[in-house]
């Protein structure tokens, strides 16, 4: 069975929906921010239970499950928070996701690892957060996978300004990204690992704002 890598959905169900019409027969790991931001968090959510969906958390998830240990209340006017509360499954999946996951020989995390030292090495912030390295504060950082990664296969999300990424050290790959802006209006991206192949969905419109 191929497993299909999925970039940051951010509640745009229909266009999850597609992207798994593409490959019906596929093992599916979402690359985290599945709910926030966009039009159908509870389309995502029966998607992903239709499908038996994996994911790995995004820093959009880890800011949903602090904000309802928080402050459920508050949350739940929004529609994340109405999801969390009419579905609690929904918030014991996030819970549940791992930060990184290793599957034979490739690493998937929401952001990035540390370029030097590795998952092992790489704080939580880190994996979660980390566009540029060190850190995100100075322009002139390098992004993390051209900061001097040469290790296995990294696929990520996160990063939606900067689209699909693809870097090969000694013309092996070591970084695939995949968050491709789906809910800024560009498209929804999945690679599907053993074609070695991107399937994508054009997002139907732009749900929410840049900046």
């Amino acid at each position: 069975m191929d497993t299909l890598y999925v970039g940051d959905v951010h509640g745009c169900a229909a266009e999850l929906r597609d992207l798994l019409g593409m490959a019906p027969d596929a093992k599916v790991v979402l690359l985290g921010d599945l709910f926030t931001r966009g039009p159908d968090p509870v389309g995502v959510w029966r998607a992903i239970q239709e499908r038996g969906c994996e994911t790995i958390l995004g820093n959009h998830d880890a800011r949903v499950i602090q904000r309802w240990r928080e402050d459920p209340d508050k949350l739940r006017a929004t529609p994340v928070g109405a999801l969390m509360d009419a579905a609690p499954e929904a918030l014991a999946y996030l819970e549940a996701a791992p930060v990184f996951r290793f599957d034979d020989g490739l690493i998937a995390v929401h952001a990035g690892v540390h370029p030097q030292l590795g998952p092992e090495g790489t704080p939580r912030h880190m994996a979660l957060h980390m566009r540029r390295f060190p850190d995100d504060r100075l322009s002139d950082n390098p992004f993390w996978y051209d900061a001097g990664w040469t290790g296995p296969l990294v696929v990520f999300g996160h990063d939606a300004m900067r689209g699909l990424v693809r870097r090969q050290h000694e013309g092996r790959p070591t970084a695939l990204g995949l968050d491709t802006a789906c809910v800024y209006g560009g498209a929804l991206t999945g690679w599907l690992r053993g074609e070695d192949r991107l399937i994508s969905v054009k997002a139907r419109r732009a749900y929410f704002a840049v900046g």
